[in-house]
C-alpha cells in the first residue's frame, strides 16, 4: 500500500502540490499517494482526523487553514511558533506535528537557485500580513546586516517583529521608508500583484546588483517586478521557486530527503 498524503485548503483544485510531491516520490522511487482534500472551517479538524484514521501519514496546509492548523497541532516547530501558522502537518506515534517551510522555501530559492548570498545583506520586506510572518524567521537566521519590514499600516509592521522576537539588525516603518535603503534583496509579501497593484518603490529602494523577488507566482512579471526592472534591480523573480522550496521541505520533514527542485522547476513552470 502507498504511504498516504494530502493538502487541504478551499479552493484546492489549483493546488500545483499533489504534481511537486508525486514528481519528488519519482525521485527517491516511494510509493505515494498524494491527494487534494477540500475542507470549510466547520470541518477542517474532522477531515484532517479522518484522514489520520485512514493512515494519512501528513497534509499540505494551505489557504485558508494555517491558523486553524496551528491550533489542531499537539506539537509545533519553532520556525511555526514565530510563524504562528502552519502549512505542514506530520502524522505520528506522538500525535500531530505542525510545521512552516515556507520561509525555508524562500531562502533555499535566492540562496541556493539563484546563487544569492543574503548574509550581510541589506533585506527589505514589504508587507506584514500572513506571507511575511511565515518567512522572517528563517531569513533572519541567514544573518543579514539589515532587515527592514514595512507596511501600509506601520503598526502591523511593528507589532510582527515584537511578535517574533526579531532585534537587533531589524526595523519597521510605512511603505516610503524603503525609498532611498539600497538594498540587496527586495521582497514583496503583499497582495498587489494579484490585481497588478503598485508600490511605492523608488530608485534608491535598490542597491547595485539587487535581485526583486515577488511571493506571487503564475502571473507572468507583475507590476512589482516590471518596476523594479525599470528601478534599477539587477535580477527579478516570481515566487514559484519558493513554491517548490517549500515544497521540498516538507518532503524532507516526511522522509528525511532534500528533492533535487531543478526538475521539478521545469516541470511545474
Amino acid at each position: 500500500m502507498p504511504d498516504r498524503y494530502a493538502v487541504i485548503g478551499n479552493p484546492i483544485a489549483q493546488s500545483r502540490s499533489p504534481v511537486l510531491h508525486t514528481a519528488f516520490a519519482r525521485q527517491f522511487g516511494h510509493d505515494l499517494q498524494y491527494e487534494k482534500l477540500l475542507a470549510t472551517h466547520e470541518n477542517f479538524a474532522e477531515t484532517v482526523r479522518r484522514f489520520i484514521a485512514e493512515g494519512g501519514k501528513g497534509m499540505n496546509v494551505t489557504a485558508p487553514f494555517k491558523l486553524a492548523a496551528l491550533e489542531f497541532a499537539d506539537t509545533l516547530s519553532e520556525r511555526a511558533r514565530a510563524a504562528r501558522a502552519i502549512n505542514t502537518l506530520k502524522f505520528g506515534p506522538e500525535g500531530v506535528h505542525g510545521d512552516n517551510t515556507d520561509g525555508v522555501g524562500l531562502v533555499s530559492d535566492i540562496r541556493d537557485r539563484l546563487g544569492i548570498a543574503l548574509r550581510d545583506r541589506r533585506i527589505l520586506v514589504i508587507g506584514a500580513g500572513g506571507a511575511a510572518r511565515g518567512i522572517l524567521q528563517p531569513l533572519l537566521e541567514t544573518g543579514p546586516a539589515h532587515l527592514l519590514l514595512v507596511n501600509r499600516t506601520e503598526r502591523k509592521a511593528h507589532e510582527l517583529l515584537e511578535a517574533c522576537g526579531a532585534a537587533g539588525v531589524t526595523a519597521a516603518g510605512p511603505l516610503d521608508a524603503a525609498a532611498d535603503g539600497a538594498f540587496d534583496v527586495v521582497i514583496n509579501a503583499t497582495s498587489a500583484s494579484f490585481d497588478d497593484g503598485r508600490l511605492p518603490l523608488g530608485r534608491g529602494t535598490f542597491a547595485p546588483g539587487a535581485l526583486a523577488y515577488d511571493l506571487v507566482y503564475g502571473r507572468g512579471e507583475t507590476a512589482f517586478l516590471r518596476d523594479a526592472r525599470r528601478l534599477g534591480a539587477a535580477r527579478v523573480s516570481d515566487g514559484l521557486g519558493m513554491l517548490v522550496g517549500q515544497a521540498a521541505e516538507s518532503y524532507r520533514l516526511w522522509f528525511g530527503c532534500w528533492p533535487d527542485v531543478e526538475p521539478v522547476m521545469a516541470l511545474v513552470r
